[in-house]
């Protein structure tokens, strides 16, 4: 759904304290128009380019925590001035967007809005900044803490070797072996064999 000028306030219910208005000024300068959309197991969030009559506009899952909802839009919003600065002429995610990131969470890193845990896996991610916190394992790890997921939700790499999971479509595998940040994993049903990232998120058995 699209926010409208009377649904803003609505807003802080997905954002941490004492942000919102700082969100606000980033969608009223650049004249964002912000729709929230439910899951999508393949993207946290996107942005497209203003065209013709159409305003610049973010997506964002509104699954996410409050933290990592706010480190998505930032991210988003990274796109959207890297594409007003230099066009389709730069890698998405090069070191025009990684400045510009970096800057953009910096401004809330000084407010102290981030728990320590978060904050501190911040601080790394941003010497160079991932193309989304799924690309950052150890702070996709810290913000998954955060998730008011239903019980039993975990990562691949919590399962243990030898052990049962169910992926959130309901296809149950057991954990045969690690190959780096990947598990080999048989899927019960078929006997194939799968990789599955460590921070891939199913239900334990």
């Amino acid at each position: 759904m699209a926010l409208r000028n009377h649904q803003l306030q609505a807003l802080q219910d997905y954002l941490p304290d004492n942000t919102l208005e700082d969100v606000l000024y980033f969608m009223h300068t650049y004249k964002i128009h912000l729709k929230l959309r439910k899951d999508r197991k393949s993207i946290l969030g996107d942005y497209r380019p203003a065209h013709r009559e159409k305003p610049h506009t973010i997506s964002i899952n509104i699954s996410l925590n409050r933290w990592h909802f706010l480190i998505t839009y930032l991210h988003e919003v990274a796109h959207l001035v890297n594409h007003l600065n230099h066009g389709r002429n730069v890698s998405p995610h090069g070191k025009e967007w990684k400045t510009v990131f970096a800057l953009l969470l910096k401004r809330f890193t000084d407010k102290g809005v981030f728990p320590d845990d978060i904050h501190l896996a911040l601080q790394k991610s941003l010497q160079s900044p991932a193309a989304s916190t799924c690309s950052d394992p150890h702070l996709f790890r810290v913000l998954h803490r955060y998730d008011d997921k239903p019980s039993g939700h975990t990562l691949v790499e919590n399962i243990g070797l030898g052990n049962s999971f169910q992926t959130l479509d309901g296809r149950k595998f057991t954990v045969h072996s690690k190959r780096r940040t990947r598990y080999e994993c048989v899927e019960n049903a078929t006997g194939k064999r799968f990789l599955f990232p460590g921070i891939y998120e199913v239900r334990a058995e």
